[in-house]
């Protein structure tokens, strides 16, 4: 059986498609990788165009992807669920249904620096120099993922 995983940020067109793109190109095709929004604001919308350069400048297509938003469904399809920020975490907690849901959700980069709960910034209001930071906060943790997948 395949692992399933799923990226989760605000509004899914900065940081969780990236990561979605960078955990996608490093692991096996039979794992399943997505991301989604806790708000809804960007519901069928590429990602944004600084996230979809800076994952190109790196030879990852993101522009394939679409933006949604997270639903309840999403504890019973995925087997993990990585959030970028503590706003993140506690919108996605707030609608899980159990306690065995709560337990897949973790905050990305807790991955490299374990019970720190750091953050992933939101590159969307910054220049292209912020997108940059985040691909490569994203791409250490999603190594560390794509590792513990093999």
């Amino acid at each position: 059986m395949s692992h399933k995983v799923l990226m989760v940020c605000l509004g899914n067109i900065c940081r969780s498609p990236l990561a979605h793109g960078i955990l996608e190109s490093k692991v096996h095709h039979s794992i399943f990788v997505d991301s989604a929004g806790t708000a809804g604001y960007h519901i069928g919308e590429l990602p944004d165009k600084r996230s979809i350069a800076v994952a190109k400048n790196h030879g990852i297509d993101i522009s394939k992807q679409r933006c949604r938003q997270f639903t309840k469904n999403d504890f019973t399809t995925f087997d993990t669920i990585y959030v970028m920020d503590q706003s993140n975490f506690d919108n996605v907690i707030k609608l899980a249904p159990n306690e065995k849901s709560k337990q897949k959700v973790k905050l990305i980069l807790n991955e490299i620096h374990p019970n720190k709960n750091l953050e992933v910034p939101d590159p969307y209001y910054g220049g292209t120099s912020g997108f940059e930071e985040v691909f490569n906060m994203l791409d250490k943790a999603c190594e560390v993922i794509a590792a513990k997948m093999k």
